[in-house]
């Protein structure tokens, strides 16, 4: 595999919070960057940013939780740039919060379909155009509520858990043909998705960790470029925590 320099990258819910930040850090560090969210404005709006740092980016507009929009995006890489190195499935939603015997089925069903079938998809398509390409790396976007429980949360807690075994089960399957999987996990981090879940006590789940504070999208983006980077070229399987200390207490 390529490390980012001069790689093929899909930044999948680029359109703000950590996925900006993943674009904005692969453009920099030399990776023409497929920018892939359902939000054309903000998916736009990072493809400029990227490219007046002196990258290069494309948008196309990608409902992962939808087979064909997703192989339209591994397509669009392909045909735009001529292969595919490395892959940040970020997109993710929140959903509503509820007591698990008060969840509706429709919030069930759609956390599930983009947290974690997006990330399915997201590999089923992905890891094919990195094999012709000779190999590559993939992070996917679990969370710290992969690894623990949350009250009022379960349909996002379900969804994370099952990205971190999705991972370690392609990780398994297809490092001896040089592809990497791996995932992040954050804590609370100052993006769009947490200004919107107050309700949940995120501010005091921050407060609470070692560093006391939120971490900033530009640390999360920062871990997934080294993860994709040939500096991890011995890392696979990998469910790195991002968290200022939370779960080590």
């Amino acid at each position: 595999m390529k490390g980012l320099h001069d790689s093929v990258a899909i930044v999948t819910g680029g359109s703000s919070g950590i996925g900006r930040a993943a674009a904005e850090r692969f453009g920099e560090e030399g990776a023409r960057v497929v920018v892939a969210d359902v939000d054309v404005e903000g998916g736009e709006e990072t493809v400029s940013r990227v490219e007046s740092a002196g990258g290069e980016a494309t948008f196309v507009e990608t409902d992962t939780s939808v087979e064909a929009d997703v192989e339209a995006m591994v397509e669009t890489a392909v045909d735009t740039y001529g292969g595919l190195d490395v892959a940040f499935n970020n997109a993710g939603i929140e959903g509503e919060m509820d007591a698990t015997a008060g969840q509706s089925i429709s919030n069930w069903e759609q956390v599930i379909a983009v947290n974690l079938s997006g990330v399915f998809l997201g590999l089923r398509a992905e890891i094919p155009a990195m094999l012709e390409d000779g190999g590559g790396a993939i992070v996917n976007m679990a969370s710290v509520a992969g690894l623990l429980g949350f009250p009022g949360l379960s349909p996002y807690v379900a969804s994370k858990h099952g990205v971190v075994g999705l991972t370690k089960t392609a990780a398994g399957e297809f490092g001896r043909e040089g592809v990497r999987v791996n995932a992040v996990c954050p804590g609370v981090i100052d993006t769009p998705m947490v200004a919107r879940g107050e309700e949940a006590g995120l501010e005091q789940v921050a407060q609470a960790s070692p560093l006391g504070r939120m971490g900033e999208p530009e640390e999360v983006a920062a871990a997934a470029a080294w993860l994709c980077s040939d500096d991890a070229s011995f890392v696979t399987g990998e469910s790195l925590v991002i968290d200022g200390g939370y779960t080590c207490q």
